[in-house]
């Protein structure tokens, strides 16, 4: 094993009250890709900044090797003194570092270099600090939620960066796909102290149950240990004669063990508000356009959007989601076409940029609208703290200003305020951003329960594909002409069609090409009016390949869900968990070439 190049041993840090901080630990060494994970405000980007440097802990060990070069991912970047994004950018660039990377690494970013810093957007100040620590290729990269106002496909791309990266990497995020693509190894952050797992985050929630699981089962034997003894000391004939004093001693400690344990900080509990049921058609466009002087953002585009749909809209940044979003619900007239929104419609929207919140204003005003000290949600009289104590706000924080919460916090309070309205049709754009991984999972339960209509804008994958029911995306991903088209299922779905549809189209475009002199195409070859044997017996074949690899996976998931095999038989667990991967890779290929076999066979009878 390679000697640490950073090393935080026993952290502690308060501000007061509870520590935020009370023995965490984090180890990297060289060539390490860590995913940091926790609750919003379990202290990830604290831990984070007292490994830049840019924190001190008030105690415990801080080691980092003197030639290490670290980076750290600013969420508010200082460009004070610097006139271009592009010399904001190589003033990260140490010795001897290459100065084109950063122009690559703008380009990619969707940054000329040119920009003048105090123009920038939140987004864009993201990606040039983006830049600047990726430039020098450190011998330790920390990002703080690096995938925060990037689109698709600059997400993908920054994946494969840092897949290939020979820094050292340790990153906050919430959004899986990214994590789970990345990352090597975990450490979980809960309840000030850290637990690492060596292996990336894809293993990580069963792990965590496991881990919880064996702990509520020891906080069950102590309680039943501290009953048995109390039995001993009330009614023992020992106990009566003599008190054991060494016996009162160790009940004393069990009490304190008992009563100070803390367990895992609670989950956001919350549904949405139920509004009068909206008519079956609830959004109908026909032909509509829209242009930004000679750009054009949506060429005609039809859609009819029935009550309990979900639909995604996905694109690159700039491609015109909001703008057709706005046209949709009404917000934005089209330059050509027509919008038709149905009956008794309720619209709850959560906006992307936060622009509802005043940072003077305080928690309990802004949900209650400055009506007192209660609020109305669905149709029940509730008093603030003990809604706000649902989305995990403390009752002492009913009066703090905005502006003191963490950019988790303040999405989770705007969640918190739609939430508590009736509606029928909810508008999220972007409502994954800042989110920890349990409050994303009650979203992604609210969202797929949801009796109304949602139309969604998110660059979180994961959570397109466990949510939508079709999606909206550019018909030309990589430079966007107006064109949409409207996909069944989620983004991996509409991954999978695109392809096929590129492919049949590329087999259309060279049989076109052949000379008509040739003749017929031979039989399994060329242009073609009927699947060949091949073709057809895959299509029969892999539904029931398919319902094998699900019987397996359920299996393995069955032998897994014992919460003491980790403990019991580790290797057992990690070659279960290796074959579970194996499956379902396996699974996914099977259903992404019956798809593209099914649609090939729909267009040649149709």
């Amino acid at each position: 094993m390679a000697p640490p190049i950073l090393k935080l041993d026993d952290i502690f840090l308060s501000f007061g009250g509870a520590p935020l901080l009370a023995g965490a630990s984090l180890q990297i060494e060289p060539g390490d890709k860590i995913c940091l994970v926790g609750r919003n405000g379990s202290g990830k980007s604290t831990l984070l900044k007292i490994a830049a440097g840019l924190v001190e802990a008030q105690s415990g060990e801080v080691f980092r090797h003197p030639s290490s070069t670290v980076r750290y991912l600013e969420q508010a970047p200082d460009f004070a003194g610097f006139n271009t994004v592009q010399a904001y950018a190589e003033a990260g660039l140490g010795p001897g570092d290459d100065p084109y990377r950063v122009t690559y690494l703008l380009s990619h970013l969707g940054l000329t270099g040119e920009e003048d810093p105090r123009t920038l957007s939140g987004g864009e100040s993201r990606r040039a600090a983006l830049a600047r620590v990726l430039a020098p290729e450190p011998d330790i990269l920390l990002l703080d939620e690096p995938t925060n106002h990037l689109d698709l496909p600059t997400i993908e791309w920054l994946e494969g960066e840092l897949q290939k990266t020979r820094s050292a990497l340790v990153l906050i995020s919430h959004d899986r796909r990214f994590l789970e693509k990345v990352s090597t190894a975990t450490v979980w952050l809960d309840r000030g102290t850290s637990r690492r797992l060596d292996r990336g985050f894809s293993h990580f929630e069963a792990w965590r149950d496991q881990v919880l699981e064996a702990e509520e089962l020891e906080q069950h034997k102590l309680g039943k240990a501290i009953e048995r003894e109390e039995h001993w000391l009330r009614y023992g004939v020992t106990a009566r004669r003599k008190r054991n004093m060494r016996r009162l001693g160790e009940l004393q400690t069990m009490r304190s063990q008992y009563r100070g344990h803390k367990g895992p900080q609670g989950t956001v509990q919350a549904t949405a508000s139920d509004a009068q049921e909206s008519g079956k058609l609830v959004i109908e466009a026909d032909k509509i356009t829209k242009s930004f002087g000679d750009r054009p953002i949506v060429t005609p585009f039809s859609i009819r959007v029935h009550r309990g749909d979900c639909i995604g809209l996905v694109g690159p940044n700039g491609a015109g989601k909001t703008t057709l979003l706005k046209m949709l619900t009404g917000q934005l007239s089209p330059d050509g076409g027509t919008i038709k929104l149905g009956t008794n419609l309720e619209i709850a929207t959560l906006d992307q940029k936060r622009e509802d919140l005043d940072p003077e204003d305080t928690l309990a005003n802004y949900l209650t609208d400055g009506r007192g000290e209660n609020l109305l949600v669905n149709g029940e009289q509730r008093h603030v703290t003990g809604y706000m104590k649902e989305f995990l706000f403390q009752p002492e924080q009913a009066r703090t200003p905005i502006r003191s919460l963490s950019g988790g916090e303040r999405a989770r309070l705007m969640l918190a305020r739609i939430l508590s309205r009736p509606a029928n049709l909810l508008i999220l754009d972007e409502p994954t951003n800042d989110l920890d991984i349990e409050t994303l999972d009650l979203l992604q339960e609210i969202v797929a329960g949801f009796p109304g209509t949602v139309i969604l804008v998110s660059h979180d994958r994961d959570f397109l594909d466990r949510t939508v029911t079709s999606t909206i995306a550019p018909a030309v991903p990589d430079a966007p002409d107006g064109r949409w088209i409207e996909y069944a299922g989620g983004y991996s779905d509409m991954l999978a069609q695109r392809k096929g549809a590129l492919e049949e189209r590329k087999r259309a475009e060279k049989a076109a090409e052949k000379p008509k002199t040739q003749g017929a195409a031979p039989s399994g070859g060329g242009s073609k009016s009927k699947l060949s044997f091949k073709q057809k017996f895959a299509l029969d074949n892999l539904p029931k390949e398919m319902a094998k690899a699900e019987a397996e996976i359920a299996k393995r998931e069955q032998v897994m869900g014992d919460p003491n095999l980790f403990t019991r038989d580790a290797a057992a667990f990690n070659r279960l968990a290796g074959e579970m991967e194996k499956l379902r890779a396996s699974l996914t290929k099977m259903e992404e070439e019956w798809l593209e076999l099914e649609m090939l066979r729909e267009e040649l009878e149709g």
